[in-house]
């Protein structure tokens, strides 16, 4: 029998809702909204991680397949 192991529409709203709370987190803490200098080179490093890690949870894509053989 076919087995679909994908993540059902809750759990992927509930893991877009705390990406987006730890997202807010590291961006007043160490981002854009620190108001430091240090929030110039964390800030698009962790916008980019966001971003990867938003599209791992809409296309369900695991991004460690494909950088180990």
């Amino acid at each position: 029998m076919y087995r679909d192991n994908r993540p059902g529409c809750l759990m992927g709203l509930l893991q877009l809702f705390l990406l987006d709370k730890l997202f807010g987190w590291l961006q007043r803490a160490i981002g854009f909204g620190s108001g430091s200098l240090l929030g110039c080179g964390c800030g698009p490093i962790l916008l980019v991680i966001f971003v990867l890690m938003a599209c791992g949870i809409f296309c369900n894509t695991n991004w460690l397949k494909l950088f180990v053989p």
